[in-house]
């Protein structure tokens, strides 16, 4: 099979197509044809060598597919690693069954950036009707599901974005204001000014100075779910912050849940997705769809942030 290979870290030229043999699925899996394959910001970690997981070389990134299984049956499925390809071994529990009505590019995104906007939102951030929340790069994959699914059930949506096209798209989508946040310089007075006072949660995935930024336009008893750091900058929260406003912090890996309750909390937000999309209080935002061979190119454009919505690959291309 055609599948993009890493034999070292690097920039983008590390991502190479290759004839590579077939995965052979373990008893536990089934293998995929697949059709997308969700490129994330996730997989630039990958490529870069700081990903949360350790990755040994040779390696074929990609966390989420949509293809068919041997029963014909359109499915999208999470994975760990080796979505960029023709074919995807993938364990039986991770993969569903995409509705009718539902397109291959709407439902890409949903196993992973879905399931992610959607937890972080509602298991750590345990976001109710008439709370205000912060999301950062809402005009993102993760971002733009998230604005809509926190104003679905009546938040206020403070929405950052660094562009007024991306601000733009955020307020279409459901947020209640916008923030610019392509520079940090007061960030958190902007974010309490644009919400009317401090924020009740908070999503981050940038890092350094802006999630000091974002812990400072909490509230008292404030919630903040940390999914990343496109920064790079790591950073640390010092315990004198967090008790002055009893700040509950928590980090999000989605592939903690992969196992949880043998996957049932996956299944009910994925369910959740699939209906949110098909009766249209969802909307997939297509950030592009590049031919596999040029992968390269699908992580230049992604790491330019000049992308809205879900960039994917074409396997067939």
């Amino acid at each position: 099979m055609r599948a993009i290979t890493m034999q070292e870290f690097g920039g983008p030229e590390v991502l190479k197509l290759e004839e590579v043999p077939d995965p052979k699925p373990r008893r536990t899996e089934v293998l995929l044809d697949v059709t997308r394959a969700g490129v994330n910001y996730a997989d630039i970690h990958v490529r870069g060598n700081t990903y949360l997981a350790p990755v040994e070389l040779p390696y074929i990134p990609g966390n989420e597919v949509v293809g068919t299984d041997p029963d014909g049956r359109r499915v999208v499925a999470l994975t760990r690693g080796g979505g960029y390809a023709e074919k995807v071994a993938v364990r039986r529990g991770l993969h569903w069954e995409i509705p009718d009505g539902i397109s291959d590019q709407q439902a890409v995104p949903l196993a992973l950036q879905g399931n992610s906007a959607w937890h972080l939102l509602f298991t750590v951030g345990r976001l109710t009707e008439g709370e205000k929340v912060v999301i950062p790069a809402a005009a993102g994959g993760v971002g733009s599901l998230a604005v809509q699914l926190a104003a679905q059930v009546g938040a206020t949506v403070i929405a950052l974005a660094s562009t007024e096209a991306k601000r733009q798209l955020a307020l279409d989508l459901g947020a209640s204001a916008v923030v610019d946040s392509s520079t940090e310089e007061g960030l958190a007075e902007r974010i309490k000014e644009a919400a009317g006072g401090p924020v009740h949660a908070a999503l981050e995935m940038t890092g350094g100075s802006t999630l000091h930024q974002t812990v400072a336009a909490l509230a008292p008893r404030g919630r903040l779910a940390v999914y990343g750091f496109a920064s790079g900058e790591l950073t640390d929260i010092s315990v004198h912050t967090l008790l002055q406003n009893s700040i509950t912090m928590a980090g999000f890996w989605l592939p903690h849940l992969y196992a949880a309750e043998r996957g049932t909390l996956l299944a009910r937000s994925i369910k959740g997705l699939f209906a949110a999309v098909i009766n249209g209080s969802l909307k997939v935002i297509e950030g592009g769809t590049y031919p596999l061979a040029d992968a390269a190119d699908a992580h230049r454009s992604l790491a330019s942030r000049s992308v809205t919505g879900k960039i994917s690959l074409d396997t067939k291309k």
